[in-house]
């Protein structure tokens, strides 16, 4: 495999110590405390009664996961000021992003008319924090749902896959694994993908900086993708077996 020196000494498909800590906060259905690096986000979900009115309008079956996201003011190297009103373009365009990745790993379908809400806290950021509250998104929702379905209420299976996400970037051409905040700063492409346990695609988000990213780029970073969210997931299963779910 192709080296190259990256200022944490890791290998390019090397990811950053990831540690899960379930039950971080007591009273939210589910809570998550993702460590990747230092990266730190909080995840915690929220179950209330009900649908949206666009379901109940469609007279649509099951329940609902929606996500919001935030960044503490001092998270960030310099204070960043808090989200007054309307969310930032960027806030709006990550809290969809997760919405609809945490989504995929959900037969909805099945369950009551519920809707999750999955708020994502960056306690500290140091690259990668859109990834990081998807997997640890996931985390909180399978504890939180486990609770439905030990009071019965689900109609079916809503465990489909577990599903992780990573970013992958370009530097001097070469692809590597999860960038923290100064090698996102210097990649020439940025791209985050979302895959569930089987391998199979959820969400590509990328952008190329300065040059196009080739074919064959994109193919190696497909790889390598798939190859690291298989890690974050078993690492994801090992989190929920302590917590009692099985999915």
């Amino acid at each position: 495999m192709t080296t190259i020196a990256r200022h944490a000494g890791r290998a390019v498909d090397e990811l950053r110590p990831i540690s899960i800590t379930p039950g971080y906060i007591d009273y939210p259905e589910g809570s998550v405390l993702l460590e990747l690096g230092d990266t730190r986000v909080l995840c915690n979900v929220t179950i209330e009664k009900g649908v949206p009115k666009w379901m109940k309008a469609r007279d649509a079956q099951g329940g609902w996961i929606t996500a919001e996201y935030a960044m503490l003011p001092r998270a960030t190297q310099q204070r960043t000021a808090r989200d007054v009103g309307k969310p930032r373009a960027r806030s709006q365009e990550i809290r969809r992003m997760i919405g609809r990745s945490l989504r995929a790993g959900f037969n909805l379908e099945a369950l009551p008319p519920i809707t999750c809400i999955v708020d994502c806290d960056v306690l500290q950021a140091d690259g990668g924090t859109r990834t990081a509250a998807i997997t640890g998104g996931y985390v909180a929702l399978a504890i939180a749902l486990s609770g439905q379905i030990a009071a019965g209420d689900p109609v079916g299976d809503i465990y489909k896959s577990p599903i992780a996400a990573v970013s992958i970037g370009l530097l001097d051409g070469i692809p590597i694994v999860d960038l923290d905040y100064a090698e996102d700063s210097a990649a020439e492409a940025d791209v985050n993908i979302v895959m569930n346990e089987q391998g199979e695609l959820i969400e590509i988000q990328g952008t190329a900086e300065r040059e196009p990213i080739t074919t064959d780029a994109l193919q190696k970073i497909l790889h390598l993708a798939n190859s690291s969210i298989g890690h974050l997931i078993r690492t994801q299963r090992l989190a929920l077996e302590e917590q009692g779910v099985s999915l």
